[in-house]
């Protein structure tokens, strides 16, 4: 589901309503889908999630620049340790650099996660960090000629923002950026 959601964004050439058929889908997949990561007692009170309207001027396209390789390993509840090796870094302008990771896990992949400094606020955004770019589970918004699309506005809260059963990569120091990014899915609960 997540794959063809991401693929009729790609496909959708306003960037504004690709993010309004976001916003509607993954509010039914929470209200819906049976791996939805909601508590039953937050699934009950579900109306939608809190993402405000989109703002083009958190869209970017990068080219991944080069950088000293580094790796990481994270625990995870269900896939045991998950290994990235850092590829590169997008220079984002009023942002800063992010790193950017492949997954070494069973089916490869890009992974952007981002912590800002509204992280773990009042009306802020999830303490841990939310994911930019994760291509292992679909969520790309593609790219071509060496540059990645990276829009803050699809930027969304890892599974263990919702319930701690789940164990999920968070976002490292390279990852964690000075400025508070207002749009993306945010964090309320």
């Amino acid at each position: 589901m997540t794959f063809d959601l991401y693929r009729r964004v790609r496909a959708t050439a306003d960037p504004e309503t690709a993010h309004a058929m976001w916003r509607e889908t993954r509010d039914a997949m929470f209200a819906e889908h049976p791996a939805s990561p909601l508590l039953d007692e937050d699934a009950r009170d579900f109306e939608a999630l809190p993402v405000p309207d989109y703002d083009p001027e958190w869209r970017f396209r990068a080219r991944i620049e080069s950088a000293e390789p580094q790796a990481m390993d994270v625990e995870t509840g269900t896939d045991g340790i998950v290994h990235f090796d850092r590829l590169g870094v997008v220079r984002l302008p009023g942002i800063g650099t992010l790193d950017v990771w492949s997954h070494g896990g069973y089916a490869g992949g890009v992974f952007v996660p981002v912590k800002d400094a509204s992280a773990g606020r009042a009306r802020g955004t999830y303490g841990g960090g939310r994911y930019l770019l994760d291509t292992i589970k679909g969520a790309d918004l593609g790219g071509d000629d060496g540059e990645l699309v990276l829009d803050f506005n699809f930027a969304y809260n890892p599974s263990c923002a919702y319930d701690p059963a789940w164990a999920c990569p968070l976002a490292p120091p390279g990852n964690t950026v000075a400025v508070p990014i207002p749009v993306g899915e945010q964090y309320d609960f």
